[in-house]
C-alpha cells in the first residue's frame, strides 16, 4: 500500500502543466516553481513514510500556489496603527514626516555626496552631514550618529571606560526592554559596572564613595518605561556633573528616548531634554532619533569634542554607522526642529498635539460606516517607545463590542482580526471584549482609508 502510495505522487513536470499553475507560470521564476514543486513532493514522501495518506495532485497544486504567493509577498508591509500607542515598537516606533521620507526615497533612488566633498572634490566624511545641524540645535560641540541608541551606549562605554569601571545607581541598572540590559552591555563593552546605592535610593555620597583610580565614568541612565515612586531619592545631573567635576570624571548620560521640546507644554510629565543635559555639562549624551524625536531609527551621541573624537577613531564606529537613507531622513526631520514646525510636520508631534475636538469629530466620522455596532466613548493614548513612562493624553476612541447573533456574530477579537487582515491593514487593540480604535494615533490624512476599510467590514455584516 505505501509503495502504491509513492507511485500516485505526479512528477514535476506534470504538476508544472497542470492548468493552474501554468497560468500563473509567467507570473515567477520557472526555478522557483521548480524548486518548490520538488520541496512539496518530498514533503508528501515524508508524509507516506510515516503512514499518511499520500497528497492528491490537487492538493500539491494548493500547497505550491499558497507557497508561491507567501514567498513573493513582502513580508514588511505598511500598517495604519489606530491602537493608541504613538510609538509602537511593534509598528516601527515614529512616522515620517512627508519631507523626511520623501528624502530617503530621493536618495536611495540616485547616488549622493555620501562621503565627497563638492567643494574641494575629495573625500569627506558622511558625519560632517549630520553634525552641524545636531550642535545647532543641541548646544553641543561635536555630535556622532550611529544606528539606534543601544549601539550609541555601546560605543560610548567600550571607547571611553574599556577595563574600567563605570558607576550606576542601582536603580538604574535597568532592563529597557528586548533583553538590553545595561549590565549586559556594560559587560559587552568591556567596561566594569559598579552599582551604588539601592533600587529606590541613591545619594550623592553614594557616588563618592565609590570612587577609585579605575573609575572612568559615572554614568546615569533614563528609566525608559518604568518609574519608581513612593519613597526615593536620586542624584540629579546637576549633582552627578558636580561630583565629576570635582575628580575630573566624565558623566555620561544615556536618555534614551531623547526630546527636544518641552512635554509639559504638552499637558504631559517633564522628559529631559537633549540640550539641557548638554547645559548641565554631561560629558556625553545619547538617546534615539526614533521616537520623541521622530526620525528614522539611529543613536545619536552628543557632547564634548575630546571624547566624541575618541568615538569616531573606534573601532566600532564603523560597524555601527549609518547609511546615507537615515541621514537623509534624519536631516529632514531635525530641519522641522531648527524651523520650529515639529508640532505640524513631524507626526508623533502632530499627535501629541492634536486637539480633543478634532479627535472627538475625526471619530465620530469613523462611526458612521458602522452604524449601531459602535460608539465613541472616553480614554487615553500611550507615548510607547520607553518614553514618558506612565503618561498618557486624552483622547477620544471608536468602540466595537463583540457582536451579537447569525452572520453578525463576531468577538472583538475575530473582528480585530479582520481589520489586520483587510488592505490597508489597521491595528486596533482589544480589552475586555471590546475592539477600540483611536484616531490620535493614526494621521488625519489617513482617516479616508480607515473609514473605506470600516465601511467594507460593515458591509459583509448586513
Amino acid at each position: 500500500m505505501i509503495e502504491a502510495d509513492y507511485r500516485s505522487l505526479p512528477a514535476v513536470d506534470r504538476v508544472l502543466a497542470e492548468g493552474r499553475i501554468s497560468a500563473i507560470a509567467g507570473e515567477y521564476p520557472r526555478t522557483l516553481m521548480v524548486d518548490l514543486v520538488r520541496e512539496i513532493l518530498e514533503q508528501g514522501r515524508q508524509s507516506i513514510s510515516k503512514g499518511k495518506t499520500a497528497p492528491s495532485l490537487q492538493e500539491i497544486v494548493d500547497t505550491v500556489i499558497v507557497r508561491l504567493r507567501e514567498i513573493m509577498t513582502p513580508g514588511l508591509q505598511s500598517v495604519i496603527n489606530a491602537s493608541g500607542v504613538i510609538l509602537h515598537t511593534n509598528l516601527g516606533r515614529a512616522a515620517l514626516s512627508v519631507e523626511a521620507s520623501t528624502a530617503m526615497a530621493d536618495i536611495a533612488a540616485a547616488y549622493c555626496n555620501l562621503e565627497f566633498e563638492m567643494a574641494r572634490g575629495v573625500r569627506g566624511s558622511r558625519n560632517d552631514l549630520l553634525e552641524p545641524l545636531i550642535c545647532r540645535l543641541t548646544g553641543a560641540e561635536a555630535a556622532l550618529v550611529v544606528n539606534n541608541n543601544a549601539a550609541a551606549v555601546m560605543l560610548m562605554l567600550s571607547g571611553l571606560a574599556r577595563r574600567k569601571e563605570v558607576i550606576v545607581s542601582r536603580g538604574q541598572a535597568v532592563e529597557i526592554g528586548g533583553g538590553f540590559r545595561i549590565p549586559d552591555v556594560m559587560r559587552q563593552s568591556g567596561a566594569k559596572l559598579v552599582e551604588v546605592g539601592t533600587t529606590n535610593c541613591t545619594y550623592g555620597h553614594d557616588y563618592t564613595q565609590a570612587i577609585t583610580d579605575r573609575t572612568a565614568a559615572l554614568l546615569r541612565v533614563h528609566p525608559s518605561n518604568f518609574r519608581v515612586e513612593g519613597f526615593v531619592n536620586e542624584v540629579t545631573l546637576a549633582e552627578m556633573i558636580s561630583i565629576g567635576n570635582e575628580y575630573d570624571i566624565p558623566v555620561l548620560d544615556d536618555l534614551g528616548s531623547g526630546c527636544l521640546l518641552d512635554t509639559s507644554a504638552f499637558g504631559l510629565c517633564y522628559e529631559p531634554r537633549v540640550q539641557d543635559s548638554i547645559a548641565a555639562g554631561a560629558a556625553i549624551a545619547t538617546f534615539s532619533g526614533d521616537k520623541l524625536i521622530g526620525g528614522p531609527q539611529a543613536g545619536i551621541l552628543i557632547g564634548q569634542k575630546r571624547y566624541i573624537d575618541r568615538l569616531r577613531k573606534h573601532p566600532l564606529a564603523r560597524a555601527l554607522r549609518i547609511d546615507k537613507m537615515t541621514i537623509a531622513g534624519l536631516t529632514y526631520t531635525l530641519f522641522h526642529y531648527l524651523k520650529e514646525e515639529a508640532t505640524s510636520k513631524v507626526p508623533v508631534w502632530r499627535m501629541i498635539a492634536a486637539s480633543l475636538d478634532d479627535i472627538e469629530r475625526r471619530a465620530y466620522r469613523w462611526v458612521e460606516p458602522l452604524g449601531d455596532i459602535a460608539r465613541v466613548t472616553g480614554g487615553r493614548t500611550m507615548l510607547g517607545g520607553g518614553s514618558l513612562p506612565g503618561t498618557s493624553i486624552e483622547t477620544r476612541l471608536v468602540a466595537v463590542d463583540s457582536i451579537g447573533t447569525g452572520r453578525r456574530n463576531l468577538t472583538a477579537a475575530k473582528l480585530n482580526q479582520k481589520l489586520r487582515l483587510a488592505q490597508p491593514p489597521v491595528i486596533g487593540r482589544v480589552g475586555e471584549e471590546t475592539l477600540y480604535l483611536d484616531p490620535r494615533t493614526v494621521l488625519p490624512e489617513d482617516d479616508a482609508r480607515v473609514i473605506e476599510v470600516l465601511k467594507n467590514i460593515a458591509a459583509e455584516l448586513t
